[in-house]
């Protein structure tokens, strides 16, 4: 049986509930069947892996692997996938390094298939990767009852890795629109159109930049890494969600007994 995180209401009551219940719910949910079944088959077995095509071809490492970073949609592109793992991330001209989405080149690195041996011979790999599932996954369990909570959980994570990365600001906005889920809260918070993807691409960098400073002060995205920032712009995302009718509501008394439930000792 599979553990269903509690969400009681949406937007930012919901946001508050989930970050204080977090820890606990997280905790629940990796020690779940499903969750538990697939980390441990992860740890046992992919010390034996040394290429890409090993990997791909075992469909419960392969899950697990690409569940990590987000990709869990690919679960059938197999051999694009391979292309992207087999190359690596050395060669400035890998698939990796020329893909817009990010997440291919995370991946790509994480394995280490263009180094020998490949990182799937550390003795910590196996834990980075499943704790990584698990944090994915239980946003997924979030999202399949709140997109926005989901986008909002995750938000955190995504920007860290352009802050982090060393590029410029330019850089940093096109990386931003490149990310699906980050793309998604940014035009959210910012009161932009989802319809400014289809203008072209300086145009949209120049409305991103705009709002941006007008809205927080601020027209780099690495700011965000800010966790001050980075509460207000969520915030802003999911009053803006709750505003448009975006999101999912719960009456008081549901909430009221949800909380009263959370606060019982777990077995």
């Amino acid at each position: 049986m599979s553990f269903q995180p509690v969400i009681p209401a949406g937007g930012n009551l919901g946001w508050t509930l989930l970050q204080n219940s977090r820890q606990s719910q997280q905790e629940a949910f990796n020690t779940s069947t499903q969750i538990k079944t697939n980390t441990d088959y992860f740890r046992e077995n992919i010390g034996k892996i040394s290429t890409a095509e090993e990997l791909v071809a075992d469909r419960r490492l392969f899950s697990v692997a690409l569940g990590a970073y987000g990709l869990g949609d690919d679960i059938n592109n197999r051999f694009f996938v391979q292309k992207v793992l087999e190359e690596g991330t050395l060669n400035q001209d890998s698939f990796a390094n020329r893909l817009a989405d990010k997440r291919y080149f995370q991946i790509s690195a994480a394995f280490g298939f263009d180094l020998q041996p490949p990182n799937t011979a550390l003795s910590d790999f196996a834990d980075k990767v499943t704790s990584l599932y698990e944090e994915r996954q239980f946003e997924v369990a979030v999202g399949d009852q709140d997109g926005n909570l989901r986008l909002a959980l995750g938000f955190d994570r995504e920007i860290e890795q352009i802050a982090t990365s060393d590029v410029s600001e330019e850089t940093a906005w096109f990386q931003v629109m490149a990310n699906p889920a980050l793309r998604s809260v940014f035009e959210g918070a910012l009161g932009l159109p989802s319809e400014i993807g289809a203008v072209d691409i300086d145009q949209q960098l120049r409305e991103f930049r705009t709002k941006s400073e007008a809205v927080f002060g601020t027209s780099n995205p690495s700011s965000f890494a800010n966790s001050e920032l980075q509460e207000e712009l969520v915030r802003k995302f999911l009053v803006r969600a709750e505003l448009s009718g975006n999101t999912s509501l719960t009456s008081a008394g549901t909430v009221a007994l949800t909380l009263l439930q959370a606060i019982q000792p777990q077995n």
